[in-house]
């Protein structure tokens, strides 16, 4: 992720090249809701200069996501080939929570902003789904 500097006037037209901050201390990343990485790390660089942090200079969260399905068929009649089938679905089966990084507004990444630093979303929880299907 890319660390960027809060504000309009330090827009840019070309992506992932406006000013970023100073790296003024070594970090020590807490991955936590309310801290993702270090934000004391950060400062804000001379008027007029770019700053050294560099490109993707931050970790993103990964993404741990366990989707599982379970089938089984019940035989209703031999001779005229009918069946029932029962279906279960999960979605984030282990229902880990995912944060979302930057690339889709998760983490905020610019400093200088009201919650520089904070996770702000995440994937959605654990999803079951049941369904039966009868074939005759």
């Amino acid at each position: 992720m890319n660390i960027g500097l809060a504000g309009p006037s330090v827009a840019s037209i070309v992506p992932n090249t406006g000013p970023r901050p100073n790296v003024t201390a070594s970090r020590n990343d807490p991955h936590t809701v309310e801290e993702w990485f270090d934000t004391s790390a950060f400062s804000m660089p001379a008027p007029g200069t770019w700053g050294n942090e560099p490109h993707n200079g931050v970790r993103g969260p990964g993404r741990d996501n366990w989707n599982l399905s379970l089938f089984k068929n019940f035989v209703l009649s031999d001779s005229r080939g009918s069946n029932l089938q029962f279906r279960a679905e999960f979605f984030n089966a282990w229902n880990h929570p995912q944060w979302i990084g930057n690339a889709f507004g998760g983490i905020s990444t610019f400093y200088g902003g009201r919650n520089f630093g904070a996770v702000t979303s995440a994937y959605d929880p654990r999803t079951i789904q049941l369904a039966l299907k009868l074939s005759f």
